[in-house]
């Protein structure tokens, strides 16, 4: 009975190696990027609903950016706040700044996709900037650095969102090795010539690649991945690029509790069962090879079966991923996650299979 589960074991531990050194190690050993200046024209766009604090302290970050033609299009998606009002001082302080009030639609209320058609069909640039209203660029660059990776082909660029860090916060740094692990993904994957998905925290688009796709048509009943789902409708190898300088990132204050972070891995693990099913399929697979993993290392060495050749497989794979994730979250900026790898993998694994649960006997929340 023991002989077989080795054997099963010994595939799981060569296709974990596969993935963390054969894909994530596409971005993981990536040389440094460059980034050549452009004077590509860039529309900003910012939808917010109820997001007054956020808006009070990121605009003006925004509108101060070292870029030499962009304008900032701030959607107000009905607000019941003070946001709108907000954005008509900033839309008087700030002559680059254009204002989309977007009243509730019976068809589409509540729905951002809406939201960000209108502001999106309002943007006078051709290429589009996006970042979240309670995100923050971490440089007066980051519009040079996105935009620095547009070409004539290259008409998508996927960029990293990160989290700010919380001292002595466990629940922060399990949040923030799993935003490390999905850019690894995610920018592995693109640099490999498949891109599925990217954060709308911080992604870039030229508009026509938008309206190639009728815009969020094919996934307007989904009220969440305006980001991701757009990306793996219309993202290819052919024109899709990535940015990973430091100029080009951009934050957000984590979710301080576990029931609010939950709540948000809900949403996320929904939207993901709307991507293209080969998609689904890669990332089902990388999860389901990181849990046998687990579970049948713990079976074996709980019998003591073979423990000195599986403490070995066990100590292999852990050095493989522990170097392609130093090295990740290196280039992230990232690197005190390493020194918590594999705690914080573990945590993160029982917390999806919770999510994955939860999520087939109660559908999650989405847009505010």
């Amino acid at each position: 009975m023991l002989i077989p589960i080795l054997y099963f074991f010994i595939v799981i531990v060569v296709i974990q190696i596969a993935y963390y050194l054969g894909v994530f190690g596409k971005f993981a050993f990536a040389k440094a990027q460059k980034v050549t200046p452009k004077r590509i024209p860039i529309s900003v766009i910012v939808c917010a609903k109820n997001e007054e604090e956020n808006v009070a302290k990121y605009v003006p970050l925004l509108a101060e950016q070292n870029y030499p033609d962009f304008e900032i299009v701030l959607i107000d998606d009905a607000s019941s706040d003070n946001t709108l009002e907000l954005f008509e001082a900033f839309e008087k302080q700030y002559s680059n700044i254009r204002l989309v009030k977007v009243e509730n639609n019976e068809a589409f209320w509540g729905n951002k996709k809406y939201a960000l058609t209108l502001g999106i069909k309002a943007a006078k640039k051709e290429y589009l900037l996006f970042t979240d209203a309670d995100c923050f660029p971490t440089s007066k660059d980051w519009i040079t650095a996105m935009s620095s990776q547009f070409t004539l082909h290259k008409t998508i660029v996927l960029g990293y969102g990160g989290y700010e860090k919380i001292a002595n916060s466990f629940l922060n740094k399990v949040i923030r090795f799993e935003t490390v692990l999905t850019a690894i993904q995610y920018f592995s994957w693109a640099k490999l010539g498949h891109p599925y998905m990217g954060v709308g925290r911080n992604m870039a688009y030229k508009k026509e690649e938008f309206f190639k796709v009728n815009g969020f048509i094919n996934h307007i009943q989904v009220r969440s991945g305006d980001d991701d789902l757009f990306i793996n409708e219309a993202a290819n190898g052919g024109n899709t690029a990535v940015a990973y300088t430091p100029e080009s990132f951009t934050y957000s204050a984590p979710k301080k509790t576990f029931k609010e972070w939950f709540t948000q891995k809900r949403r996320h693990v929904a939207t993901a069962k709307h991507y293209k099913t080969v998609d689904q399929l890669q990332l089902g697979f990388f999860f389901s090879s990181q849990l046998l993993f687990i579970v049948l290392a713990t079976i074996l060495l709980a019998f003591q079966f073979q423990w000195i050749l599986v403490l070995s497989l066990v100590g292999l794979r852990y050095l493989c991923a522990w170097i392609c994730i130093g090295f990740s979250a290196g280039k992230l900026k990232e690197k005190d996650i390493k020194f918590w790898f594999p705690i914080v993998e573990l945590a993160l694994i029982f917390t999806q299979i919770n999510v994955f649960f939860t999520n087939i006997f109660s559908k999650p929340v989405n847009w505010k």
